[in-house]
């Protein structure tokens, strides 16, 4: 009996540190015990992570949250962006900002910079909606370091984010109750730690798939004191993002797992959170509907009050576990 249970031990182990050999599948990922997985980069192409791989420390001290670049594009100018150096007045006068414009500030994920696909999709999708000041977070100089650098990294790249904000706001005007900050993945806790940082006075966080692995339990991941109302939308949850709910509101479309439809791999059901939420703010036709246990959310078997998922709505305000369906291809 002894035996048996060793062999199964071994057997175990050997599966959690299995290296997965279909670029982007994690069905075999076991949260908490799994020490390979794909993730996708900023076009979702999907690389491998370990999670065993060192922390480079001195990347860390190099390349931090002092290395945050923030691209403003407004109405007068969609597809250029204007940077705005944090602490140089000049480079806000010099731009299309206007503080009486609702402030919009979207964070890419691991893997990824300014250009990457979540950002001209997000932006787009804001200018059309509403005349708006949109800053794209370009925290690449991290980001694109192994996932366990970049993710010690985020809440520094988080709280320079929040104090960025801050100066912005005391500098040029503006008001925190028409602040919506909107995170990716990794992204969704930089947003968590820029938001708390601001003391909470951002009047709207959104997290896009907030990244699970390694951000369990963990006290720097995105969590209700981000803001005045905090979502999450979970698409690829107990896989590469966190499943359980950590907002005021948390959103399951299709139950909130891989696969959602339309996707074959994790790795596509992770980004479908952000294309959900573009279409969202351009339509805002996800009408999600209460839970009364996760259970319900996860399979989509959900009938109470209804509260729409995403879109951007900075007066939006809600609470509880909502679960709806979308379709498999855009508008979703």
């Amino acid at each position: 009996m002894k035996v048996l249970v060793l062999l199964v031990a071994s057997i175990a182990l050997c599966a959690g540190n299995a290296v997965p050999l279909v670029p982007g599948d994690n069905s075999h990922y076991v949260e908490g015990e799994s020490r390979y997985f794909w993730m996708p980069d900023g076009e979702g192409v999907p690389h491998l992570v370990d999670l065993e791989e060192p922390v480079d420390q001195d990347m860390l001290s190099i390349r931090n949250g002092a290395n945050n670049q923030y691209w403003l594009f407004t109405r007068q100018n969609p597809n250029n962006a204007q940077v705005i150096v944090n602490g140089n007045a000049n480079s806000i006068w010099n731009s299309n900002y206007a503080s009486g414009r609702p402030l919009k500030v979207i964070v890419h994920g691991w893997n990824s910079d300014g250009n990457s696909a979540i950002n001209p999709l997000v932006t787009s999708a804001f200018l059309a909606a509403q005349d708006a000041n949109v800053i794209v977070v370009d925290w690449r100089a991290l980001a694109n370091s192994n996932y366990l650098t970049a993710t010690n990294g985020v809440p520094g790249v988080g709280q320079f984010l929040g104090n960025f904000l801050v100066w912005l706001i005391n500098t040029a005007g503006g008001n925190w109750n028409n602040v919506h900050l909107v995170g990716f993945s990794l992204g969704a806790h930089v947003v968590g730690n820029a938001g708390r940082q601001a003391g909470g006075r951002p009047a709207r966080v959104t997290g896009l798939d907030p990244a699970g692995p390694n951000w369990v339990g963990n006290s720097n991941a995105l969590n209700r004191n981000a803001g005045q109302y905090v979502e999450a939308i979970h698409t690829d949850g107990g896989l590469l993002g966190i499943f359980n709910p950590i907002a005021d509101a948390d959103f399951y479309p299709n139950g909130g797992r891989n696969p959602q439809p339309g996707c074959w791999v994790s790795t596509c059901s992770h980004s479908r959170a952000y294309e959900l939420f573009a279409s969202s703010v351009r339509t805002n036709h996800f009408q999600g509907r209460q839970c009364g246990n996760i259970n319900q959310a996860e399979n989509n078997q959900c009938g109470g009050s209804t509260l729409n998922m995403g879109n951007g709505v900075i007066s939006k305000r809600g609470s509880g576990l909502y679960g709806l369906s979308t379709g498999g291809s855009w508008p979703f």
